[in-house]
């Protein structure tokens, strides 16, 4: 079975966390913590600012890791590294996602999250 490691970001501003809805794959539609794919010789910090600048035309700052968590999809295994993060300046600007929420902890649950994101969710508080 093919081994997928990558990495999420979870931002957090105002005591409220950062959701994305992914715009295409699979999994279109659902939502998700923002990051991605390691690339070779890349460490995961570096990926996650990376994904997060590809992604959301951002940058960020790499609180504190949170945890990793692994997961078996049908067609793959998932290695998911997270870290807490905060944006550089509050401008977000959507690539690969088709919206985006600031949710409170409340809300997180209301949301059809991926499968693994799930698990970070009910980590969290």
């Amino acid at each position: 079975m093919k081994q997928i490691e990558v990495v999420a970001a979870i931002i957090k501003k105002d005591n409220k966390i950062l959701a994305t809805q992914r715009g295409y794959g699979n999994f279109k539609g659902w939502w998700e913590f923002p990051g991605g794919k390691i690339e070779e010789n890349e460490s995961k910090e570096e990926a996650l600012k990376r994904e997060i600048k590809e992604e959301l035309n951002a940058e960020i700052v790499i609180d504190s890791f949170y945890k990793t968590i692994e997961y078996k999809h049908q067609d793959f295994y998932l290695i998911l590294h997270c870290y807490f993060c905060s944006l550089i300046s509050n401008s977000i600007h959507l690539i690969e996602h088709q919206n985006y929420k600031w949710v409170t902890k409340e809300e997180l649950k209301d949301l059809n999250w991926l499968p693994a994101d799930i698990e970070i969710i009910s980590s969290l508080y």
